[in-house]
Parts: structure tokens; sequence; C-alpha cells
């Protein structure tokens, strides 16, 4: 017998995100940087999956920066989306901002 497909729900202020990729990225001149180049503690960017009740920020959908490293990871269905508090959140990008920076991505 299968299993039945399961509905998951974040929980409290947890938020689900999928991390862009972390591959080469490319310098604003164009200059490849390999993914092996650690300079400094670099952020990231991830596209929100899920919220808790009680996150207030950001919805579904949401573009959000926030540091990689000690966070925890989970695998669906082949994909892996890191879990983590509301407030470990550093921005989102998203088209209802009522104050931002006046940057655009």
């Amino acid at each position: 017998m299968q299993d039945p497909k399961l509905e998951i729900q974040m929980l409290h202020d947890r938020v689900m995100v999928r991390p862009e990729t972390t591959g080469e990225r490319r310098s604003g001149a164009g200059i490849v940087i390999p993914a092996t180049a650690e300079v400094a503690k670099r952020l990231v960017w991830g596209e929100v999956f899920g919220v808790g009740a009680n996150v207030r920020t950001v919805n579904v959908g949401d573009r959000v920066l926030f540091a990689r490293d000690d966070q925890y990871e989970v695998d669906v269905q082949g994909a892996t989306y890191l879990v983590l508090r509301e407030r470990e959140l550093h921005a989102v990008a998203t088209e209802r901002t009522e104050h931002g920076t006046g940057l655009y991505l």
C-alpha cells in the first residue's frame, strides 16, 4: 500500500526556503567566481516555500536573504530546503513592500 501524500505545514515562526544554486557566480565585470572561492561569510537568496502561523513579514513565493551557515536542511521529493526562523532572515524581495532600500532585483 502506498503512503498518502501529506501536506507540509510549517509551525510557529519557521520558514522553509529553497536556496538558489550555490555554483559558480559572476562579478559585475563578468569574471567567473568558482563555488569553492570563500572569501568571507556570504548571504544567499532563496525562495520561500512554506511559512508558519506566527510568521509576519514574508509569504510563500517571496525571495529572502539569509546566511546559509548553521541552517537545518531537509529533502522533500528530491529537492533540498532549509528550515530557519523568521528572525534569521536579513531581507525580503517582494512587490508588496511598504518601505525599502530603493534597490530592485
